[in-house]
């Protein structure tokens, strides 16, 4: 088994050990469409593309 030469700091364990408690993707339900997507995000609704409840772009996935 390996061993390290050198003791590794609390704080080098604690940065690798941060990444253990990522926090959960925040989602919302579209007060227009009732969709639930990411916060901060576009998203398609009956092909058509809506951001904070608006609609943006007529027709968006026949363009795509």
């Amino acid at each position: 088994m390996a061993h390290p030469k050198r003791r590794h700091s609390t704080t080098r364990r604690d940065k690798r050990r941060s990444h253990d408690f990522a926090t959960p993707k925040a989602i919302t339900v579209d007060p227009t469409t009732g969709e639930i997507h990411l916060r901060h995000r576009a998203h398609v609704f009956e092909g058509n593309l809506y951001y904070k409840g608006k609609m943006v772009v007529e027709g968006y996935a026949a363009q795509a």
